[in-house]
């Protein structure tokens, strides 16, 4: 019996280290670094494999969106 409530999860978009630095202007290595930071920084992240790390395309919209600063304008 297939159970669908991972349905959703593996029908968003997913990045690679690679890809989602490319995106987001970054070099892999700063991802990695907030990876392995104690507790860990950045967006969440899924480790498929020791070496297999991915990033699922909704969790990174949602992390960028509550790391968003918007200007206070002063009247």
């Amino acid at each position: 019996m297939r159970d669908d409530s991972w349905a959703p999860l593996l029908a968003d978009a997913w990045y690679s280290t690679s890809d989602l630095a490319a995106c987001l202007r970054v070099n892999a290595s700063t991802l990695r670094r907030w990876r392995t930071a104690r507790p860990p920084q950045g967006p969440p992240f899924v480790s498929v494999s020791e070496r297999v790390i991915m990033y699922s395309a909704v969790d990174v919209e949602e992390w960028l969106r509550r790391h968003r600063t918007v200007p206070r304008r002063d009247n």
